[in-house]
């Protein structure tokens, strides 16, 4: 299970996981943001926009559906990944995510950094999005995928993306 390292007053939310699979593994899969819709909950598509530009959907409140440009930012192979979203300094969201080998597998830290710092957290809060929620159950959902090849976590998701029934059972666990 993913274990929470954030506060409530911080202007980011953390979260961290261990995956048993190999770090190489890992990363590769998170590193290739296409498949970022198989795991977070709220990410409808990405599309690859150039080498390191992507236009993803997500879906919000109320069914709103949101594009945004996401460039990925830094990268050091099976150990770090930063990327966020487009616009200006204090509007972006911003993710890192550290990979590192663990005992039976790997580490996986992620930090969001809200926009618009703690007010960012706290209206995300009061629309129902928590940040530190939903940061976990992303990653509980990235575990289950790499580990079983199927999303049965279905907190802090857009209602119905990771239904079971919907899932096909010969659904094989990404390589």
């Amino acid at each position: 299970m993913p274990t929470r390292l954030s506060c409530l007053w911080c202007s980011s939310v953390e979260a961290k996981v261990t995956i048993e699979r190999p770090v190489t593994d890992v990363f590769r899969f998170y590193r290739d943001l296409e498949n970022l819709p198989r795991f977070l909950g709220d990410v409808m598509a990405v599309q690859r926009t150039g080498p390191t530009t992507f236009r993803w959907t997500i879906e919000g409140p109320l069914g709103i559906r949101l594009k945004s440009a996401i460039t990925l930012t830094e990268e050091r192979t099976d150990e770090l990944i930063r990327y966020e979203t487009a616009g200006p300094p204090g509007l972006r969201a911003r993710w890192t995510v550290r990979f590192a080998p663990a005992p039976g597998g790997t580490d996986v830290r992620q930090v969001l950094a809200m926009p618009l710092g703690r007010l960012g957290r706290t209206a995300l809060t009061l629309i129902g999005k928590p940040p530190a929620a939903e940061v976990e159950a992303n990653l509980r959902r990235l575990k289950q995928l790499l580990e079983t090849g199927k999303v049965t976590e279905t907190e802090h998701a857009v209602a119905g993306k990771f239904d079971p029934s919907a899932q096909s059972p010969t659904h094989h666990r990404p390589r």
